[in-house]
């Protein structure tokens, strides 16, 4: 079967990740991937052999982008579209108007964030050209139930995590960035955008080391800078934080730095379930996470890891001390972690569940 992934992302997170490992791990598939011109996908795509076409999108509704998703289904004769994001949804919609027939639909639905209850919005995801909308989580497919007609079409397929052939990493953290060796290491991969709540991440460093005094924790955050960093900077400032952070911006490969983490820290106000734990979980570092989207579904608190709700940066650091005080918790968090990884959480097994769905929509 001939696949057509559309993107109409700019930067690379773990929806693009999804993006790649599918390409790279569905073997029952012939992928294309259509992007926007100048995007992140456009960049990485191609290195790994993935046909990638890139399409002008300098703003969200162009209709080059849409000429181009037509112009490739007929040339390339392709059977299914899967969409990956809400903006190609839109896009992809227009294009059900001015072409007489595509193939069919499937939409991945990646984030917790409910559907807005206004009508071309329920329009765009009841649209009768999905076949199948393919839920990261039980609480996506929850939250994502409320606005859809058809429940039948709603699936869920946890994305999970490539085991990479080659974790080496391409530095030492601690050395390029002037790291105590003696500190406690704390890192978070999200790219600083609403969903990924870094106001709290800012109030967790605050409870640690301004209130409860403790000044052997380090925290390093690996990320996309956005018009947001400046505020955060802003607040660290304010509170006399300088020495007990860093915001790296974008690294490439960045998950093979994990290793080098002793603890990882998440604290998102919304996701689906994020990459960063399931890689966390592979390389065996406890994680401490907000209590959102689907987490709960693979961390059990005080059994392989520890959950606060979310916005409470003071349950976060209490947390993070009394994981860092107990090594023998850490080793039963991770091995427990690790376990239900590589028997549930793999993108071996998201390729086979989500291949599962292509034949179920084209052949029934």
């Amino acid at each position: 079967m001939k696949v057509l992934h559309v993107s109409a992302a700019k930067n690379w997170g773990g929806g693009e990740n999804h993006l790649q490992n599918l390409c790279t791990e569905l073997k029952g598939a012939e992928h294309f991937v259509l992007c926007s011109k100048g995007s992140e996908v456009q960049k990485k795509l191609p290195v790994l052999r993935i046909k990638t076409i890139a399409a002008a999108l300098p703003v969200k509704f162009d209709p080059r982008y849409i000429r181009k998703l037509i112009k490739i289904c007929k040339r390339e004769k392709i059977d299914l579209i899967h969409i990956h994001d809400t903006t190609a949804l839109t896009l992809a919609i227009m294009a059900t108007k001015i072409s007489g027939k595509l193939p069919p639909y499937i939409l991945s639905k990646k984030t917790s964030f409910p559907i807005k209850q206004r009508k071309q919005t329920l329009y765009k995801y009841n649209h009768q050209q999905i076949k199948k909308i393919l839920c990261v989580s039980e609480v996506t497919k929850k939250i994502t139930a409320e606005a859809i007609v058809d429940q039948s079409k709603l699936v869920t397929v946890y994305h999970g995590t490539k085991i990479p052939k080659d974790s080496s990493a391409a530095f030492d953290l601690r050395k390029k960035y002037n790291i105590p060796s003696d500190s406690i290491l704390v890192g978070t991969i999200a790219n600083h955008i609403r969903a990924k709540n870094l106001d709290t991440w800012v109030d967790t460093i605050d409870h640690l080391v301004n209130t409860l005094g403790h000044k052997n924790f380090y925290f390093l955050e690996i990320g996309n800078i956005t018009e947001r960093t400046a505020d955060f900077e802003r607040k660290l400032k304010e509170r006399k934080l300088e020495a007990y952070y860093k915001f790296t911006g974008f690294i490439p490969d960045a998950s093979a730095l994990i290793p080098q983490f002793d603890i990882s820290l998440m604290t998102s106000q919304s996701e689906g379930i994020p990459q960063f734990i399931y890689e966390s979980f592979y390389y065996k570092v406890p994680v401490v996470s907000t209590n959102v989207g689907g987490i709960p579904e693979i961390i059990e608190e005080g059994k392989n890891g520890f959950l606060s709700e979310s916005h409470n940066g003071r349950s976060l650091g209490d947390k993070l001390v009394i994981l860092s005080k107990d090594p023998e918790m850490q080793k039963e968090f991770t091995a427990i972690s690790y376990k239900k990884l590589v028997e549930n959480y793999t993108t071996v097994k998201m390729a086979s569940d989500t291949l599962a769905q292509y034949k179920e929509v084209l052949y029934g």
